[in-house]
């Protein structure tokens, strides 16, 4: 970490390790899950900066969160000393969420300065833990433990290891349950393909599916249990959501390139809809703001080709669309879309 030039000067010493720090996308998140991190802004110069002010925000499909646990500035932060919080929240939305740390704060110059970083993950899968238990006074067998699935998902069954041509239950080869003792059975469920992209109706999908459970006895007698359907809070979209389809990872300074937003109408009535694009600091929009889309009907999906460039380098954020229903007179702003790797290129005479 000494020699590595993307790391701050005395990182070494506080033991962080890439198991610590947080790639900008750090892969998935589970429905249910509770996320939570340690934010730590570092003063790696040698001079005493005034008035920092450190904002932890979560921005999901639909809404935007505060998970500060203060607001109030800091007076003071000396050199080589920091700022530490730890975030916490609990994951009920499916789709991207991006974490956006801001940092302000005022020079010994009195100049006021401001720095972001962004930090995306995906939920996209629902996990069900189904715990039983033996209640009774004597040890049973259990013969089968499944999940049922509704029809809008697939599911898998996490309950067992690759063990060379078949997998092996994590209960072993005898599945005995004795009195009183509890099991854990695991599934994961994943969106239908048809359904996946129709935010609409996986918005309205509380059902997952129905536990079917068969024992034996010690006698030999045969038990059987089928549950309800298990509910699930139905994740929120808002009334539109917006997502990307195609961007690339990687663009030129000042060089134009494509991208392909989709725009899905997750209410349940019809909407006129008229997009503007805001140009921001560093990201600029060509093309003609203020232009109609149309009707979109509930359930229904629209994808527009759109063309941004950037005026300046390293990881810069998508944002700057605006949607209104002209029926209802209703505005959606969209900022930090997605985050794209903007450098220089080589020049060559």
């Amino acid at each position: 970490m000494r020699e590595d030039p993307s790391t701050i000067k005395g990182a070494e010493t506080l033991m962080l390790g890439e198991m610590l720090t947080l790639p900008q996308n750090f892969g998935n998140i589970f429905l249910g899950e509770t996320f939570s991190s340690y934010i730590s802004v570092h003063n790696d110069s040698n001079q005493v900066v005034k008035d920092i002010l450190v904002k932890a925000d979560l921005q999901t499909s639909s809404q935007r969160l505060n998970l500060s646990a203060s607001n109030s500035a800091v007076a003071e932060l000396k050199p080589e000393c920091c700022i530490d919080d730890v975030i916490h929240h609990e994951v009920k939305e499916i789709g991207t969420h991006i974490l956006v740390c801001a940092v302000s704060y005022t020079s010994q110059f009195g100049e006021k300065l401001y720095f972001r970083k962004f930090f995306k993950f995906q939920t996209d899968e629902v996990f069900l833990e189904a715990q039983i238990q033996n209640i009774t006074t004597s040890p049973m067998f259990m013969e089968k433990v499944s999940l049922e699935p509704s029809m809008m998902y697939n599911v898998t069954e996490l309950n067992s290891v690759a063990s060379g041509d078949e997998g092996e239950s994590t209960f072993g080869k005898m599945s005995y349950l004795q009195p009183m003792d509890t099991r854990q059975y695991l599934y994961c469920l994943k969106p239908k393909p048809e359904y996946a992209e129709k935010a609409g109706v996986i918005k309205g999908v509380t059902v997952i599916g129905k536990l079917d459970i068969v024992w034996k006895t010690n006698l030999g007698e045969r038990g059987r249990l089928q549950t309800s359907q298990l509910q699930r809070m139905a994740p929120g979209y808002g009334d539109i959501r917006l997502s990307l389809e195609v961007i690339p990872d990687t663009v030129n300074l000042e060089e134009p390139f494509d991208i392909v937003c989709k725009i899905t109408n997750c209410s349940e009535r019809t909407m006129d809809l008229v997009m503007e694009m805001c140009n921001m600091r560093s990201i600029h929009w060509c093309g003609v703001s203020g232009r109609q889309l149309g009707k979109l009907t509930p359930g229904a999906s629209l994808s527009l080709l759109l063309t941004v460039f950037s005026s300046e380098q390293g990881l810069q954020s998508i944002s700057g669309l605006r949607l209104t229903d002209t029926f209802l007179k209703r505005t959606y702003e969209y900022d930090d879309i997605a985050q794209v790797c903007v450098v220089c290129p080589i020049l060559k005479v």
